[in-house]
């Protein structure tokens, strides 16, 4: 009869056969590793939030310090990150600065390169952006493993 979880009969020393039962963890099932999201939706969320997030702050008034707008929008761009591929961070940091720079920096509507800011800017996007997508696949690959290595109860 075939149990589940239970081992094939082993042959003791005195000739007489016993059935040793390994117990396994069954009840999560099989364990999906999640896919990274594809990356032109990520960038449509990337514009969607950055627009709403620009707004949001807009409207409470904290457009005044930039700085407060770009420690925002890199949270934002960690929070992409790890969803996405790493080659989506690039177009991602890219997104969020050209909305920053065309909602938020005066003037308004235009989209300028200041030399002193903009790098400055763009690099702590993609590092976010980049820093969110490592994150993911660290967890992802976590996730990979925890899926083909057994549960043995102890942890």
């Amino acid at each position: 009869m075939d149990v589940p979880g239970a081992a094939a009969p082993r042959r003791t020393g005195g000739g007489e056969e016993s059935m040793v039962l390994e117990w396994r963890y069954i009840a999560k099932g099989v364990r999906v590793v999640p896919e990274p999201v594809a990356t032109p939706f990520l960038w449509t969320a990337a514009c969607a939030g950055t627009f709403a997030l620009v707004t949001v702050l807009d409207l409470v008034g904290a457009l005044d310090r930039t700085g407060f707008a770009l420690a925002a929008l890199s949270v934002l761009a960690a929070l992409l990150g790890v969803r996405g591929r790493f080659a989506a961070a690039p177009g991602t940091a890219l997104l969020c600065w050209m909305l920053l720079n065309y909602f938020a920096v005066h003037p308004v509507g235009e989209i300028s390169w200041a030399g002193h800011r903009d790098p400055e800017w763009m690099a702590c996007l993609l590092g976010a952006a980049l820093i969110g997508t490592t994150t993911g696949r660290v967890l992802y690959a976590r996730a990979a493993y925890r899926r083909i290595s057994p549960y043995d109860g102890t942890g």
